[in-house]
């Protein structure tokens, strides 16, 4: 039996990757206090490790993800707040990681994405879905509000007006249409999500992460800037950049007409940090 809030979230390293497995299937992967405390400790721990170079969030199960544990929810009574306020004590943090964090983010949707899932499923700087998945706010369905991020992203991701919707209505959005509107990235074929992924993870590895990693900021605060500061903060980040040994790599390979290998400045930075 995979649910097992002993082992609610898998974490495996392979090569520079690292994958975030959701590891509640029997429960819809659906957030309990476990398994948004054990996310979070995922996220920490792939954050500060200098070797992986690019993070996949994937679920076990049929699910992605189906936002809250109802039936822990409906079992708190009283005390739902407290409840409330302990899983996203610990679910907030992990979505705000995956977001800031220097590293890419792969989010791999194999199915339904609900709730919570929402803002998991779309916090990834490329979101991969399955055909099969389908997308639902679902929070006023049972009396609540948005959390896990969705307020802030989605807004981003495909506007106000289509937000406002999806979350008063809880309309639910086939993959396809998901796509379309920006929610996700695109929508791969039916059993190949795997394998795309972990194509794409092996690119993006294969990248200038601390490039990647500005270029994230960057997006992520351009939302909230008037244009003046915005282009000082480029102007800041990109003369940063170029001190670094990626820039150095990235621009010989190019003037020598050949493939860079930016995994030589991340050798260097790991020989430095060791000695």
């Amino acid at each position: 039996m995979w649910d097992d809030d002993a082992n609610p979230v898998q974490l495996e390293r392979k090569g520079a990757v690292a994958s975030i497995t959701l590891n509640r299937p029997d429960a819809g992967n659906a957030f309990n206090v476990p398994l948004a405390r054990s996310l979070l400790a995922a996220v920490k721990s792939v954050e500060r490790d200098a070797a992986v170079r690019c993070v996949v969030v994937r679920a076990n199960g049929r699910m992605f993800c189906a936002g809250g544990d109802v039936k822990a929810l409906h079992a708190a009574g009283d005390t739902l707040p407290a409840l409330l306020r302990e899983i996203l004590s610990y679910l907030h943090p992990a979505i705000a990681g995956l977001a800031m964090m220097d590293k890419p983010v792969i989010t791999a949707i194999q199915g339904p994405a609900a709730g919570a899932g929402i803002g998991l499923a779309a916090v990834g700087d490329i979101a991969l879905a399955e055909p099969e998945a389908h997308f639902t706010m679902a929070y006023s369905r049972i009396g609540l509000t948005p959390d896990g991020g969705a307020t802030w992203l989605l807004p981003r991701l495909i506007g106000l007006r289509r937000t406002q919707e999806l979350t008063l209505t809880n309309r639910r959005v086939c993959a396809q249409d998901a796509a379309a509107m920006g929610l996700i990235t695109r929508v791969v074929a039916s059993g190949g999500l795997a394998r795309e992924v972990s194509a794409l993870a092996d690119e993006l590895a294969d990248g200038a992460t601390g490039a990647l990693g500005r270029s994230k900021r960057l997006l992520l605060t351009g939302a909230n800037t008037g244009m003046e500061v915005q282009l000082d903060a480029e102007c800041e980040q990109i003369a940063e950049q170029a001190a670094t040994s990626e820039s150095a790599i990235g621009l010989a390979a190019f003037a020598e007409r050949r493939k860079p290998d930016f995994r030589l400045a991340a050798s260097a930075a790991l020989s430095s940090w060791a000695s």
